[in-house]
């Protein structure tokens, strides 16, 4: 089944699980195999979604409530309530991603995505996840951060059998601590992680918790990186460093959402990193504080603002803070790199080289051929240069006032006081007050007074050259009356 409108993903749901209750799954699904309880049991249906929007959040319809979450760029996983237990079912699987308007990735993922979808519970919950694999290898999926049985932990050879090409794979085991984990293989990690295979997992506390506080809106955002050359489609799974794809949830600046806020809102990111570096995030605007790790709510006398948080390779940080100052503040990774696309790192730089008679040269033999770097890189931006089909360009994204020259982990945090509760639909441009935006100086610039324009009078005593003061250079083994000046 294919989901690609936000309406339909809730209502299909909704049927689904009313379905479910009275029918089993027939026809085309993969038998189960490892399982001994529930062997015999149907599998809960897979839920597909191809659609790159922002899904809005599941509210539970069963089980215990809680506030949901929103993936970027990503969505929920429906689940059925069976005697007790809520059941999922994952399908690693290759998929199609779309990383940005016209550009595509092949990748592995899960139901349909790459990132796959989030997996939500609550503190005390009973959950069975049905993994089925149609992927051309065999897989397994760690849940990172739970407490849960070894044998559950979804490391091939180590606590489990490898899941088969074509077979499905059960874990069970309780949601047993609050908090924001991920998920991800333990089999052929170097190839399935390159390939995108990854989600998110989140146990919302059961009740009121001393270490969590109440939310207005919360927000998950998965860290992964590719490296895929210009004119292809499928990442380079050796690639150790040397990434040319910087994204969040699998999405590139332009193609990554907005974090659509009401002002005064209470807001919480949850940002996950599974890619091979650190990640410093930053927000423009406003302070934050780290409220949470992938080792479970920080102690509140631990915290203090921040405007940057480090996301080190494994981790998960949790920020929170007072949507409190209208405006889209842009929120990015602040490694320069990282907010580009399909970079080439070996380009010379040129900066200063005035090379317009070489290129003129050149362009008789190499017509496509175009200058970069002579003035920076900002040319780049608005540069409709010849690329290959099925490449994301370096820096791009529209802003209101021009090219906004970024790409990769950037979006913006939009904070409106007209946004309603609710509601994440992305309002536009902010509309600037009267006279609070940055504007040209139309006066005459003054000339900057130099050093050596007043001459050695105005040198302060430090600065004067003295002729008292010698440097004594000893050569080795000479006596102390030898010296050179």
């Amino acid at each position: 089944m294919k989901v690609t409108d936000q309406r339909q993903l809730a209502a299909a749901a909704a049927q689904r699980r009313d379905f479910l209750k009275f029918a089993s799954m027939t026809g085309g699904m993969v038998a189960a195999a490892g399982v001994s309880r529930v062997a015999m049991s149907a599998l809960p249906e897979p839920v597909i979604q191809t659609s790159t929007d922002t899904m809005p959040p599941l509210v539970p319809e069963t089980g215990r409530p809680y506030n949901p979450v929103v993936t970027l760029n990503s969505w929920t996983l429906p689940w059925r309530m069976k005697n007790g237990v809520k059941e999922f079912h994952l399908v690693a699987e290759p998929v199609v991603r779309e990383m940005t308007p016209g550009f595509k990735a092949h990748l592995w993922g899960y139901n349909g995505q790459s990132p796959g979808p989030t997996i939500e519970v609550v503190e005390g919950d009973r959950v069975r996840i049905f993994v089925t694999n149609r992927l051309p290898e065999h897989t397994s999926v760690h849940w990172h951060g739970q407490r849960l049985p070894n044998g559950m932990d979804g490391v091939t050879g180590l606590t489990q059998p490898a899941i088969p090409a074509g077979k499905t794979f059960v874990y069970e085991f309780m949601a047993r601590r609050p908090g924001t984990f991920m998920y991800h293989p333990h089999a052929d990690e170097m190839t399935q992680m390159a390939m995108g295979m990854m989600g998110f997992w989140v146990t919302h506390p059961k009740g009121k918790h001393p270490l969590i506080d109440p939310v207005d809106r919360d927000f998950c955002i998965m860290l992964n990186a590719y490296d895929i050359d210009p004119g292809s489609y499928t990442p380079k799974i050796m690639t150790m460093l040397d990434f040319n794809l910087w994204s969040w949830n699998s999405r590139i600046f332009p193609g990554i959402d907005s974090l659509n806020v009401r002002h005064n809102d209470r807001v919480r990111i949850r940002v996950g990193n599974l890619t091979m570096t650190n990640h410093p995030m930053h927000l423009h605007g406003h302070e934050f504080e780290v409220t949470g790790t992938d080792g479970g709510p920080t102690p509140k006398g631990s915290r203090w603002p921040e405007v940057t948080a480090d996301v080190a390779v494994g981790q998960m940080r949790q920020i929170e803070f007072l949507a409190d100052e209208e405006g889209d503040w842009a929120f990015h990774c602040h490694k320069s790199h990282h907010t580009m696309n399909a970079m080439g790192h070996d380009v010379p730089t040129l900066i200063g080289v005035d090379h317009t008679g070489l290129t003129k040269k050149i362009t008789q033999l190499i017509p496509d051929y175009m200058v970069m770097g002579e003035r920076g890189m900002a040319d780049m931006a608005e540069m409709d240069m010849p690329i290959p089909e099925n490449t994301a360009r370096m820096m791009t994204g529209e802003g209101q006032f021009g090219s906004v020259e970024m790409g990769g982990m950037f979006s913006m945090v939009k904070v409106r006081k007209n946004q309603p509760r609710g509601d994440y639909s992305d309002p536009g441009f902010y509309d600037h007050p009267k006279g609070t935006v940055a504007y040209e100086f139309e006066g005459e610039v003054p000339v900057a007074s130099r050093s050596n324009d007043a001459g050695a009078s105005a040198m302060s005593p430090v600065q004067k050259p003295s002729k008292d003061i010698e440097v004594k250079v000893r050569k080795p083994g000479a006596d102390a009356g030898s010296h050179e000046h």
